[in-house]
């Protein structure tokens, strides 16, 4: 098995997003018994105590700096898109300075074959590690993302300037920071994000898959109901109450479907929206007390993973109406508890979903995604034999294809690939 270091910003299941991928990485070799190591930020200390108390010889910290709190409060005065590449980057690249001269000490006292850094997923992102004295493999990447031309939102002027010059000035910093051209493997999770690498990298990358699941967590039910305790059938939302979510249309598209076919919604997740979407929930007069409610809406609010797979698999469908999804792991873990899934066809969902599995609705304008949305929706909560063959389709995709076991073998496999290159150039 191939000494390994795994390096990254943060590795944590309960931030979520790309946050999880390295966890999954370290957390599946160090239940092999591989020799691997972890670097990553003191922010996530207490949750890897909790998850590895017997591995914390294998982890190492970055420590919070002032640098990293000044950023993180002038961050949170601007746009998120702008903290994300301004202030945020400044962070990041003080971590991964730190991290670098950690790297290269394990690298020498452990005898490290092989370095992954999985995030951030970002293919314009820069890296500097690189001349750390064994291989370096980047990804997989996952953005290149925009909105449906039907959803570009009305950006302020000097936002829109800040986002254009920060994307146009991606292969100066990546000349800068040659990380990504001087890695030994650039990893890609389809082919929007290889379009999207600057400097002409994408030739060399190579496609896998930026997400996995969980499938000792992530179960179909002892036995499928047609509907809650109930009766009636339950959709569900499961993510961060931001704008592109679009969680609003949602809504519309619930209280228009609610009024022609029995069913329930609940929305697992917290965020910025979370009190306007309340409120719109209320003035339609479909705010529920307790999840389940016929024709109403349910705010569970943020749960830890275990409690939402548990709703996940009390429900019959999960909904995700987002505009601007470069993954959508959550489509994953739905599939894997043997829910068929409704999704604008938009982004990272087409990764994942295809008509045996799920819906895609075309988000063409606003009005025809909230129709769609409706239709769809009223189409699965009036047909149990269409979930249940959905369902059972998705969780078979999800075990063929998208298992965090079956990702590791993939990954040890490239890990292999560049050791043996990197022993042939030495």
């Amino acid at each position: 098995m191939p000494r390994i270091l795994i390096v990254a910003e943060h590795a944590s299941a309960s931030f979520g997003g790309e946050a999880a991928l390295p966890l999954h990485y370290f957390r599946v070799l160090l239940a092999r018994g591989a020799p691997v190591w972890l670097i990553t930020h003191a922010r996530v200390r207490s949750e890897l105590t909790a998850l590895f108390p017997q591995a914390m010889d294998r982890i190492l910290f970055v420590e919070d700096s002032r640098l990293h709190r000044w950023m993180c409060q002038l961050g949170s005065q601007l746009p998120s898109r702008i903290s994300y590449f301004t202030t945020g980057f400044v962070s990041r690249f003080s971590t991964q300075l730190e991290q670098k001269r950690l790297a290269r000490q394990l690298i020498v006292q452990r005898g490290i074959q092989v370095v992954h850094q999985p995030m951030p997923v970002s293919p314009r992102e820069p890296s500097i590690l690189f001349d750390l004295g064994a291989p370096v493999a980047i990804g997989p990447m996952n953005g290149g993302m925009e909105y449906p031309p039907a959803f570009q939102p009305r950006k302020i002027r000097w936002v829109a300037k800040l986002v254009g010059l920060g994307r146009a000035t991606a292969g100066l910093m990546n000349r800068l920071m040659p990380g990504k051209p001087r890695a030994a493997a650039l990893l890609v999770a389809n082919e929007r994000t290889r379009q999207a690498l600057p400097l002409d990298l994408g030739a060399r990358a190579v496609v896998l898959p930026e997400n996995g699941v969980d499938l000792s967590l992530w179960q179909r039910p002892a036995a499928h109901s047609a509907g809650s305790s109930s009766g009636v059938p339950t959709f569900v939302f499961m993510g961060r109450m931001v704008d592109w979510k679009a969680v609003d249309l949602l809504l519309y598209a619930f209280d228009q479907s609610s009024r022609k076919a029995p069913m329930s919604l609940t929305l697992i997740g917290d965020g910025p929206e979370s009190p306007a979407l309340r409120e719109q929930a209320r003035q339609q007069g479909r705010l529920a007390l307790r999840e389940g409610e016929a024709g109403k809406i349910f705010f569970a609010g943020w749960q830890p993973q275990a409690t939402c797979a548990d709703i996940l698999r009390r429900s019959q469908a999960l909904v995700l109406p987002s505009l601007w999804e470069c993954g959508g792991a959550v489509v994953l873990e739905a599939m894997a508890c043997g829910l068929p899934v409704i999704a604008t066809a938009w982004g990272g969902p087409m990764d994942y979903l295809d008509d045996r599995c799920g819906i895609l609705v075309p988000p063409t304008t606003r009005p025809s995604l909230i129709d769609g949305l409706a239709q769809a929706m009223r189409t699965l909560a009036t047909d149990a034999d269409l979930r249940q063959r959905m369902g059972a389709a998705g969780r078979a995709k999800v075990q063929r294809e998208f298992d965090w076991e079956h990702k590791v073998d993939v990954m040890l496999d490239v890990y292999r690939r560049l050791i043996a290159e990197h022993s042939a150039t030495a």
